[in-house]
């Protein structure tokens, strides 16, 4: 009987050490932050739906139950509620609904956004919206890390009271004349063992998927390319359209790298670098623009100059790194989200415009593309005024439901963007 209370208290006490290791935390918060509200949401600039910064001295979200209410469900709150009906007016939408998201994820989210230190202070170390930089997520991941090793080592000290209990009750019993079965150490207990594999194959696991989900991302990926190339020069400053170079994402799957003909369409003229601003390299350093224009002719079998001399025999191709890649069992069609969609290119991959050199800006995710689709407005045809997409013209229920006011808008959700089959085949 002994044993069988000492055995409870011992399952009792670990699994209180086990909830506290995996109760939701501000890192989780972040994480929540990032999957559920980033897309329409910044700490402190109104996007597609109001900065949340400062959200519980604003209408009645001071109380969390209505807070709770309303992300649960904005539709029928919002029925209630004039504060809400007025975001609707001035953002036109209403926010999407999460009814499987618990109290305490909420609180977790909430959490962190009243928390998140201010955009531009020493420890935000984010972007200028608040969103957190590669440097703040690198920070966090070490302090889960620390908190991880914390834990582990509360754990073990436990454990360790637990057996010197175990042997001040033994010697207590023996001086009292009371009989009981002869310990077994703990190296050796069942229990001990046992409850240790459990623990071990959790917490582990844990990691593991953490990790394995994060297998294959690379954002902020900006490898160095065979040739110094400036989209900010390019399609920023001299105002190159994207579909100029990448013309076959308008009509097929891939974007493309384009051939040197394209860029010799150019650079045949413009053979220096002379009046754009001065190009400097990740390291700082100086780069020399009429040269990297060189190393293009040079792959072209091009000679500048008079009597210019183009030899295509000489010509090879340039070993462009791609930067943006999605793993092999992901289907996604350009044609379809820039010319059906009209997706803007910065959407996906930044304001390239405003880059020298080019990186993955968004997280690429099955997670961020299915925010996307949530919230994306399909842009129907309307025949009275010939505007709109004649793409979607086929949806003839959706026309009538918005004709009818049963509903305000379609998103890609609504037409089966979220069917797995749509990208996976």
């Amino acid at each position: 009987m002994i044993f069988k209370k000492a055995l409870a208290q011992k399952l009792v006490l670990l699994g209180f050490i086990f909830f506290s290791f995996f109760t939701i935390n501000a890192q989780e918060g972040k994480q929540l932050f990032q999957q559920n509200c980033q897309s329409c949401h910044a700490l402190d600039k109104d996007i597609n739906g109001p900065a949340l910064r400062g959200f519980q001295d604003r209408g009645p979200w001071a109380d969390r139950e209505e807070l709770y209410k309303w992300i649960n469900n904005p539709a029928k709150y919002m029925a209630t509620d004039p504060y809400t009906k007025g975001l609707q007016q001035q953002y036109g939408s209403i926010m999407q609904a999460f009814p499987t998201m618990t109290n305490e994820q909420i609180d977790a989210i909430a959490d962190y956004v009243i928390t998140a230190p201010a955009a531009g202070s020493e420890k935000a170390a984010g972007d200028k919206d608040g969103n957190p930089s590669a440097a703040s997520e690198e920070a966090s991941n070490r302090n889960a890390v620390i908190f991880g090793v914390i834990s582990l080592i509360l754990a073990l000290i436990t454990l360790i009271l637990m057996q010197v209990n175990n042997n001040l009750k033994k010697l207590s019993d023996d001086k009292e004349g009371i009989l009981r079965p002869e310990q077994v150490p703990f190296w050796r207990n069942k229990v001990y063992i046992a409850l240790g594999a459990i623990m071990f194959f959790i917490v582990g696991g844990y990691f593991v998927g953490k990790g394995a989900i994060g297998l294959g991302r690379q954002q902020g990926y900006k490898p160095t390319q065979p040739i110094y190339y400036s989209h900010k020069v390019h399609a920023g400053i001299n105002q190159i359209s994207c579909l100029y170079c990448h013309g076959s994402a308008w009509e097929s799957k891939h974007a493309a790298i384009p051939s040197l003909n394209i860029c010799m369409n150019c650079h045949k003229v413009v053979t220096t670098y002379e009046k754009g601003p001065e190009l400097f390299d990740e390291a700082g350093n100086k780069i020399d623009g009429t040269a990297e224009i060189k190393k293009l002719h040079d792959f072209a079998g091009f000679t500048p100059g008079p009597g210019a001399v183009w030899d295509p025999a000489k010509a090879k191709p340039v070993e462009w790194i791609k930067i943006h890649n999605l793993p092999d069992h992901v289907y996604f069609n350009h044609a379809q989200h820039v010319n059906a969609g009209k997706v803007a290119c910065q959407t996906c991959h930044g304001n390239v415009q405003e880059m020298d050199v080019v990186e993955q800006k968004a997280e690429l995710s099955m997670g961020w593309c299915i925010n996307c689709h949530r919230e994306t407005k399909v842009n129907f045809y309307n025949g009275n005024d010939s505007t709109g997409n004649k793409f979607y013209s086929i949806y003839e229920k959706f026309h009538n439901d918005i004709k009818n006011g049963k509903m305000d808008s379609v998103t890609v959700n609504d037409i089966g963007g979220l069917e797995c089959q749509k990208c996976h085949y």
